[in-house]
């Protein structure tokens, strides 16, 4: 962050100064909301939250070292040599401070939401633009009404283009967002089951997510996937520039000769309005042409050329728990998917085990995946068929929800399917499953923390 005075603060928040302290050109160049990470000189900012409220560690930040603080109410007393500064409300100063803040960065931002897949095609997006360019881009799951701020706050003057991933799970949270970043191109991946049990139907999801387009700028940039039947609809519908993106025809950028080499790279020729060029994905799943696609338009539209793109997407990691490929010693692959789980993602997580090779034993580890609504039970079991389809030879049901997978794949034929309530109870499946030649995906809901199940199958890989 770069540095803000005690005057650009107050102005931002629209705050009023409290206590003795008077020094204007004071400043502070970081924020923080969590008391235990204190770095000297920060502003800290008190959040509340139904089961906390962060006004009652102003004082333990204050004496760690931070250099003020913002607060919704007067304090009954003041320490020497710190700021104070009343705010209305503390969430709402961090985001009127990160609107101010972002505001002294004349860059492109680009936003990127959807049901799936919004991670991996920020990190494909960053990964592309960081060819040509100095990108900041958001960290692990900063995507909330509490992150993406943090996100704009943590802005630099060495940046030249900022990427942002907005996450929601309910009506009006992307309006709020958009209205922070106003982006220059704002990115859809697709229109999924998501977080349906709070939005109703998947048309409550559509009408959430298109609360972007109001806030992306008149000349902005839309880049949509092509291949999904609600976002087609806006199809000459938005008053900016729109592209389509997908392996359909006629969509403005496409993917086509797809090969995969099964261990860790999908080969694909790109074509778009401007060139055509391969591109080595070092990803799996087929679905890697959308990230892949999604960020050649953005690279197009910033001016990169075709040899930049393709060095972009070959520097491609994804983000932690985001299907990270783990590969042990006796010829053993995990699939690190743990990090959330809804229909969609799964399909496209039981596409990648397939691919895994005819030769090898493929085994899904699969859990529950939550906020779906009274259509959860039809859902898990469509996933149990997907792996059935997909080629796998084993599947491994964990949690309460979960055993409508298992039954969902014996239905669709596959015989070794196994439901166990807890981790533990299926600890002496998972842990003869660790042998050579074998591609094991794990996959959950955050809640689930299927990690847990990722460092056992890891402290059985033989020596």
């Amino acid at each position: 962050m770069e540095a803000l005075t005690l005057r650009q603060l107050l102005e931002a928040v629209n705050g009023t100064l409290l206590g003795e302290f008077n020094d204007l050109d004071a400043g502070v160049s970081e924020v923080s909301t969590d008391s235990r990470s204190i770095q000297p000189g920060c502003l800290f900012i008190p959040l509340e939250g139904e089961r906390f409220d962060g006004h009652s560690f102003i004082n333990s930040a204050l004496e760690s070292g931070a250099a003020g603080c913002l607060t919704a109410r007067e304090r009954e007393n003041y320490l020497p040599g710190r700021f104070y500064i009343k705010v209305r409300s503390t969430q709402r100063a961090l985001w009127e401070l990160a609107r101010y803040y972002k505001k002294l960065f004349p860059i492109p931002f680009v936003a990127i939401t959807g049901s799936v897949g919004k991670t991996t095609t920020k990190d494909m997006v960053a990964a592309v633009l960081g060819a040509r360019f100095r990108v900041h881009k958001t960290e692990g799951n900063f995507n909330n009404d509490i992150g993406v701020p943090l996100t704009l706050l943590k802005l630099e003057k060495t940046h030249q283009v900022c990427v942002v991933e907005m996450g929601m799970d309910h009506a009006g949270e992307i309006d709020y967002l958009g209205r922070l970043v106003e982006p220059d191109m704002a990115l859809i991946t697709n229109i999924g089951d998501a977080h349906i049990e709070n939005l109703g139907s998947r048309e409550n999801i559509f009408k959430a997510k298109c609360e972007i387009f109001p806030h992306l700028k008149e000349d902005g940039l839309a880049i949509l996937n092509g291949d999904d039947p609600m976002l087609t609809t806006l199809q000459s519908a938005l008053p900016q520039r729109t592209v389509f993106v997908g392996g359909g025809e006629g969509l403005d950028y496409t993917a086509c000769d797809l090969n995969s080499d099964g261990a860790g790279h999908l080969n694909c020729r790109v074509k778009t309005p401007r060139s055509q060029f391969e591109a080595d994905i070092p990803a799996l799943g087929s679905h890697m042409i959308y990230p892949t696609l999604m960020a050649a338009a953005v690279g197009e539209a910033l001016g990169m050329a075709p040899d930049e793109i393709v060095r972009g997407i070959g520097a491609f990691l994804p983000t932690k728990m985001r299907m990270n490929i783990i590969r042990c010693k006796g010829d053993i692959v995990i699939l690190n998917d743990a990090y959330n789980a809804n229909p969609q993602s799964m399909r496209a997580a039981a596409a990648v085990l397939g691919d895994a090779g005819q030769k090898r034993r493929k085994v899904a580890v699969v859990g529950d995946m939550k906020e779906l609504g009274p259509g959860s039970e039809q859902f898990h079991r469509a996933v149990g068929g997907y792996f059935a389809q997909s080629g796998a030879n084993r599947l491994i049901a964990i949690g309460d929800l979960a055993r409508f997978m298992a039954e969902g794949a014996k239905d669709a034929g596959l015989e070794q399917a196994d439901y166990f309530p807890t981790l533990d109870a299926a600890k002496n499946a998972l842990s003869r499953e660790v042998r050579a030649g074998v591609t094991i995906l794990v996959k959950a809901s955050r809640s689930m923390a299927f990690e847990k199940i990722v460092d056992f199958l890891l402290t059985n890989v033989p020596e």
